[in-house]
């Protein structure tokens, strides 16, 4: 079989794994850039992808227009008019089966996601790193016929900062860093009380810039950035382009496990994740980012960590494992990276 010249991506969601995508389309369309890439994912991801040549996004509207199977089925002619001839499934899930169905004939090459290993991770059975989502997506590309190098990336030059994005920085004398605070569950969330320890003191030092969204993250956000100087929220003021564009020019992302995590790390951006009950073992760490970067949970109190891969399953009492890190140990870190990096 000859090898593809156009491969459709499949990656629906969620936020975060959509972001895992690009480091990984970067590199593959850098070394193979005879290429073309075509990522059908919703439209809201869009903007994660603007800056990757031959890559084209499609939108899958997956709550209206492409719901359910005869959405699906539509999905798939107005695919199978951009003459793809290979399928790279990132996602592998039961919509993305049902899509692949009806590309029939097509090389089709869907992720491994490794869910026994991940399964003997969470039951204690064996605690060891597993594979990378990243490697994970790229040895989807591999199957397809094209390694992918991730161990020396390019990241793209930040985009200039508009003056509304300016305004958010409070002292131009300072590094600024930017603080996401929550999660999609509360037991891989740092306990606020803490988290505002952390902002107070590093916000002596530094511009602090806090994201978040929903109607009671802006409120908490609100309330810290009123208590702090040298301290800013963005939630609910821009739009995910802006965002982003604002997240490249920082000088360091704290975050939890979650999506802004990966948004910075994407974007070459240095990312210091926070972890509680999830572990960076089970392939979800921040892209190119060094070990020591990810603040573990104390396994010595809490040693059924990980006790899930998304953090939506644990024990009782584990909802506060990530407090066992101590607020002024983040704050050494992130006086530790810079100082390393001082020009």
């Amino acid at each position: 079989m000859p090898k593809p010249t156009h491969i459709l991506v499949i990656r629906f969601s969620a936020m975060g794994d959509v972001a895992m995508t690009v480091p990984v389309l970067r590199a593959l369309t850098e070394q193979h850039p005879e290429l073309k890439i075509t990522v059908v994912t919703r439209a809201f991801f869009k903007p994660f992808f603007q800056d990757l040549k031959n890559v084209e996004v499609y939108s899958a509207d997956l709550k209206e227009e492409h719901k359910g199977v005869l959405g699906l089925y539509k999905l798939s002619k107005e695919l199978k008019a951009l003459k793809f001839d290979a399928v790279a499934d990132l996602h592998n899930v039961l919509r993305s089966k049902i899509l692949k169905f009806f590309f029939t004939g097509k090389n089709v090459v869907q992720i491994d996601k490794g869910r026994a290993e991940k399964k003997a991770l969470t039951s204690g059975r064996q605690f060891q790193q597993l594979k990378t989502t990243h490697q994970r997506y790229a040895d989807v590309f591999d199957k397809l016929g094209f390694s992918v190098e991730l161990s020396n990336p390019n990241f793209s030059i930040p985009k200039p900062l508009t003056e509304n994005l300016n305004s958010f920085i409070s002292n131009k004398d300072f590094k600024t860093i930017g603080i996401a605070p929550f999660a999609a569950h509360k037991s891989k969330m740092y306990p606020l009380e803490q988290m505002e320890h952390v902002i107070t003191e590093l916000s002596k030092n530094y511009n602090i810039i806090l994201f978040g969204g929903g109607k009671r993250e802006i409120e908490v956000l609100n309330e810290v950035e009123s208590k702090n100087n040298n301290v800013s929220s963005v939630a609910g003021k821009l739009n995910l382009n802006e965002e982003l564009i604002l997240i490249s020019n920082l000088d360091l992302m704290l975050s939890m496990d979650s999506g802004n995590a990966h948004f910075a790390a994407m974007l070459g951006v240095k990312t210091i994740t926070i972890w509680g009950v999830t572990h960076p073992y089970a392939g979800f760490a921040p892209f190119n980012q060094p070990e020591d970067y990810a603040l573990l949970a104390d396994r010595k109190q809490f040693p059924l960590i990980p006790t899930s891969v998304y953090g939506n399953k644990f024990p009782e009492g584990y909802e506060i494992a990530a407090g066992s890190i101590s607020f002024e140990s983040i704050v050494a870190k992130v006086n530790e990276i810079f100082q390393v990096f001082k020009t």
